[in-house]
């Protein structure tokens, strides 16, 4: 099982590996999140999924759920191409997509991908839009 080389904190629920983690790290899950992994968990049955609500790190009122990180392992993506994997993903959630959430990172994996590199992504920090990335005031 894959969960003995997964960072603290996953935990496996009847063979598989689930993560959350709650706006600025409260471990609170919102509905939007909670929305995100059962669509997710029923359209790609996911050996690890990691649901992140990166919110907070972005300059939105406290609570939101608009940025999220997903990490998913499947055996679905098995002979895909990274964007077919990011399309599967972006299909399973297509209405959260066009509503509340505002941007989605993905780690789409096949198993053994995942075995090979089990290292989850990390988002750098927001710079708060892009007059600061420009450098302007």
């Amino acid at each position: 099982m894959l969960s003995g080389r997964l960072v603290p904190g996953l935990v496996s629920m009847a063979g598989r590996v689930c993560l959350s983690r709650g706006s600025a790290g409260s471990g609170a899950i919102g509905p939007v999140e909670a929305v995100i992994r059962t669509k997710l968990e029923q359209a790609l049955s996911p050996e690890v999924l990691e649901v992140r609500n990166e919110s907070g790190g972005h300059g939105v009122p406290p609570g939101s759920e608009t940025h999220f990180r997903v990490a998913v392992v499947s055996s679905r993506f098995e002979g895909l191409s990274p964007l077919q994997r990011h399309r599967l993903v972006h299909a399973a959630l297509a209405e959260e997509l066009a509503g509340p959430v505002h941007a989605l990172a993905i780690q789409a994996r096949t198993p053994a991908q995942w075995r090979e590199n089990s290292q989850l992504d990390t988002s750098p920090p927001c710079l708060g839009g892009n007059k600061k990335a420009l450098g302007t005031p």
